[in-house]
């Protein structure tokens, strides 16, 4: 599959990076000749100085010898026209990003006229990831999978004390139904084998029957109802703090956002209906505490610094806040997060890179994708009968230990897989790797052309 990625900024060169190990052509364009010169030297992959804006840069590359298409500069104009331009020129598919929230209020407009086969958009997918979050009350990403019987969710091994110090192999005569997929363990994923053991610290995800893991997730939770989440405050109202309290204040909650910009508070009060918004430094705890800190069911920092991020969400936690949610970026902060017991961090590379991987797995047997700290990668794949290893014991197809088979979905059938199971046409198989393993799970799944578009 060949890829051409237009702009060579932190997004662009993320998803590059992803899918360097996969069997792809790529190529990157930028008009910074010392961006694409340092890419040339680093990596392998073809890369080109030229004005995307430009039908003789795209003609130039030979855009229409490519699937896809992704238009990711810091322009969204700039964007919109090489997306257009593109797929006019014969490239199959063509995705942009755009960050403005007056085009986000014409999305289908310029998809329509433009031509452009998806839109994204950053501050909108971590809006809906800390929705989601809040209104399902846990972790629990169960509307990811194509099958409605399967779900993951995270889980602090704090929260249950019967998770601690548990070897992996004992797990299962607890749960029948559920398996330890993954562990976020200071800052890295771990793809666990029997004889690892669950420590105190460590974030895990479960994957299973979505109905045991519903009932086992509720358990750890003080809110039972989602109505319960009525207050919550926002410290930061640039475009995720936008989105974010424009959607919780239409479910129903009592919304306060604080930002330290009059403009932009202006703006916010002529755009937001229902949401009280104050002008003020968020790093001023006497004044959060004076905003009843204490008594939100939910705590939200996103503001542009990661520092201030962090603080904010160690404040509201030490003030007894239940959810806490923070926008962080730098994945050097990690390790800390997991023993600060913040609900929730979103890295916006992550959200946004792991949104167009799903867009480009965009066929009938790669169902699902997510991508799991920007680390590991969880898979929805359907199984059909072209697949060599149908009919073939897991034990025997020879995984790498840092990928796991989490689960198969025959019919009305969920079966966490053991070595003696099987593959059949029809099934749908989840499975969870490293990313430095896709090279192998591409092999594995091409034998018979099977994920003609697998990352």
């Amino acid at each position: 599959m060949k890829i051409a990625i237009l702009g060579a900024g932190k997004l662009g060169i993320n998803v590059m990076e992803t899918l360097l190990d996969g069997d792809y052509d790529i190529s990157v364009v930028d008009i910074n000749e010392d961006k694409i010169n340092r890419l040339s030297q680093n990596y392998d992959i073809m890369a080109y100085v030229g004005d995307i804006r430009t039908t003789e840069t795209l003609r130039n590359i030979s855009i229409d010898s490519y699937d896809f298409v992704l238009c990711c500069t810091s322009s969204d104009d700039v964007n919109i026209i090489a997306a257009s331009f593109s797929k006019a020129l014969g490239c199959k598919k063509s995705i942009a990003r755009v960050i403005d929230p007056e085009h986000m209020n014409q999305l289908d407009l310029i998809c329509h006229n433009f031509n452009i086969d998806a839109v994204i958009s950053p501050d909108i997918l971590i809006t809906a990831e800390i929705y989601h979050y809040l209104v399902e009350k846990y972790a629990v990403t169960s509307g990811i999978f194509s099958t409605k019987r399967i779900a993951m969710v995270e889980v602090e091994a704090s929260k249950d004390p019967r998770l601690i110090n548990m070897p992996i192999k004992n797990f299962r005569n607890i749960f029948s139904n559920i398996l330890v997929a993954g562990i976020s363990r200071l800052g890295k994923i771990i793809i666990p084998h029997g004889n690892d053991t669950i420590l105190k610290d460590d974030t895990v995800f479960l994957v299973g029957d979505k109905i045991d893991l519903f009932k086992y997730a509720k358990k750890f939770r003080k809110r039972r109802k989602p109505a319960d989440i009525k207050k919550v405050m926002i410290v930061g109202g640039g475009r995720t703090g936008f989105y974010l309290a424009k959607r919780l204040s239409e479910y129903g909650a009592f919304v306060k956002i604080i930002e330290k910009d009059e403009k932009r508070c202006h703006y916010l009060s002529n755009h937001l209906k229902n949401v009280m918004v104050l002008n003020s430094n968020g790093t001023d705890i006497p004044m959060l505490e004076e905003e009843n800190l204490e008594e939100m069911d939910a705590f939200v920092s996103v503001t542009g610094f990661d520092e201030t991020n962090l603080l904010l969400a160690i404040a509201a936690k030490n003030h007894g806040v239940e959810d806490v949610i923070s926008k962080i970026s730098h994945e050097s902060y990690n390790e800390l997060i997991t023993k600060l017991g913040i609900n929730m961090v979103l890295n916006p590379l992550h959200i946004s890179t792991s949104a167009i991987l799903r867009m480009i797995n965009g066929s009938d047997r790669v169902l699902t994708n997510v991508m799991l700290q920007g680390q590991a990668e969880l898979l929805e794949l359907y199984v059909d009968e072209s697949l060599n290893v149908i009919n073939t014991p897991l034990k025997d197809l020879n995984l790498p230990d840092y990928c796991l088979f989490a689960a198969i979905i025959r019919g009305n059938e969920t079966i966490i897989p053991g070595g003696n199971d099987i593959l059949k046409p029809g099934d749908h198989l989840i499975v969870l790797y490293l990313i430095s393993e896709r090279g192998f799970i591409e092999k594995l799944f091409r034998k018979n052309d099977m994920l003609d578009k697998l990352i």
